[in-house]
């Protein structure tokens, strides 16, 4: 199961930034049939797995500043739908589009 949390503000991305830890971040567009086709696609496949994850949802459409700023701060390039997994100020993977693959980042968030 995915537990998702509204990445919203400055704050949890500064706080995301500056931590150690482990977290993912899925950049979502809410118009977008492939981001919708994705998103459920994470939610599907974390159904067969053993353990809950935590994954930040950024809704691009509503937050396109920090959709910016995570581009910027984890120097990847700005993709719709994009997952991120980061470790303060390195980005450790990321993916969009159809590369989304949910047993690809299991891997990462296991360890969250």
């Amino acid at each position: 199961m995915i537990n998702w949390i509204e990445l919203n503000t400055e704050e949890q991305l500064q706080e995301l930034y500056q931590s150690d830890s482990v977290a993912a971040i899925f950049k979502h567009s809410t118009t977008c049939g492939i981001s919708n086709m994705a998103k459920r696609s994470l939610e599907r496949m974390s159904t067969t797995s053993n353990y809950d994850y935590t994954i930040y949802l950024l809704d691009l459409l509503r937050y396109r500043p920090l959709s910016n700023e995570v581009a910027q701060l984890w120097q990847v390039e700005h993709q719709s739908p994009q997952i991120l997994i980061i470790s303060g100020k390195n980005s450790l993977y990321d993916a969009s589009h159809g590369d989304i693959q949910f047993d690809e980042i299991e891997k990462y968030l296991i360890a969250i």
